[in-house]
């Protein structure tokens, strides 16, 4: 029988309709293309980018040449602007202000034919301090309010270029799912005095049954009222509101854990087109007592349609529990494949 389960941190509610099957039997294969053509984003093409702002390189290797092993760029179709004011102002009932922002892309790897989940430990730890240098840097500019990461992998997800990378946009405003997150865990901790996403660690750390992959420092699992089909979350245990307060120490064991919980999806989904997406404390407030930073994990499986943007439900077809124990039953030689 269908179940409607409520998100215990913004209260949205989502069907979970069973009866349109439990298994990733029928979904479609993600077209895999081969690499034909020009890439700027391949080694050797430095000079079809804009400058890079951030890389890691072998020593002695001049800027925009190549030697790089991660390398950071501004896009050169942005989003947003970073030149100028804001100039916010209105006409009449309607508020507006000009399109600053920043808007950058982390290649993660000169070889083209890489997926994140395939990069070697040493580069996936390459990227991950890429993102918190890059933060660390624009969250300076006292312009902006909210640093969002995220990668679209595959032509289901966004992605414009198959070159493995992600991006990173700086706003001027927090965006409205951010502020219904930050809302959220405000309101659980008046009532409780306890971070909610904590409490959600502890509760699927002790029953076991949506968990993915779990180690002393970070957990992936399938959200209890996941949107999605195998959506999966992964959040540190430890209590930290934004992603840049990381140390060294812990970037690698999360390069570790990203890396299988992607490998698993890629593997029991048939290397599917997937969005990631670091949530993070905004700029200004970086410490908080009721906000825990995350990556959601969002395989493109199924279609948002009239119903969903009409009532703001999903319905899932695929229950939470079951895609669970679908990825992490994946035997660890098919994960050792590749790596």
């Amino acid at each position: 029988m269908p179940e409607l389960r409520r998100d215990p941190v913004i209260g949205r509610w989502v069907i979970i309709s069973t009866e349109r099957g439990r298994r990733p039997v029928g979904f479609p294969e993600a077209e895999k293309k081969k690499h034909t053509g020009f890439c700027p984003f391949c080694k050797g093409n430095e000079d079809k980018t804009p400058p890079e702002v951030f890389a890691f390189r072998e020593p002695g290797t001049a800027p925009n040449t190549p030697g790089w092993t991660v390398r950071v760029v501004p896009n050169k179709f942005p989003a947003l602007q970073i030149e100028g004011g804001l100039n916010r102002r209105g006409e009449g009932i309607y508020d507006k202000m000009n399109g600053i922002g920043a808007h950058e892309v982390i290649i993660e790897t000169p070889d083209h034919d890489l997926e994140t989940s395939q990069l070697s430990d040493q580069n996936m730890r390459q990227v991950l301090t890429a993102f918190r240098e890059r933060i660390l840097d624009l969250k300076k500019d006292v312009r902006f309010r909210y640093i969002i990461i995220f990668k679209n992998q595959g032509e289901s997800a966004g992605a414009s270029l198959e070159h493995s990378h992600s991006q990173l946009i700086a706003t001027p405003i927090i965006p409205t799912r951010v502020s219904q997150e930050l809302d959220g865990g405000k309101r659980h901790y008046d009532l409780k005095e306890r971070c909610v996403f904590c409490d959600i660690v502890e509760q699927e750390t002790a029953d076991g049954k949506r968990m993915v992959v779990e180690n002393d420092g970070f957990v992936a699992f399938c959200p209890f009222a996941a949107r999605f089909p195998f959506e999966t979350w992964l959040l540190p245990r430890a209590h930290v509101s934004a992603f840049e307060m990381i140390t060294d120490a812990e970037i690698a064991l999360l390069a570790t854990t990203l890396k299988d919980t992607l490998k698993r999806l890629n593997i029991a989904l048939n290397n599917p087109s997937y969005n990631y997406i670091l949530h993070s404390a905004p700029c200004k407030t970086p410490d908080l007592e009721f906000y825990h930073w995350h990556f959601e994990i969002i395989p493109k499986l199924t279609r948002v349609a009239g119903f969903e943007w009409g009532t703001g439900f999903y319905i899932n077809p695929t229950l939470p529990e079951d895609a669970a124990e679908f990825l992490g039953q994946i035997p660890a030689e098919r994960l050792k494949e590749g790596a």
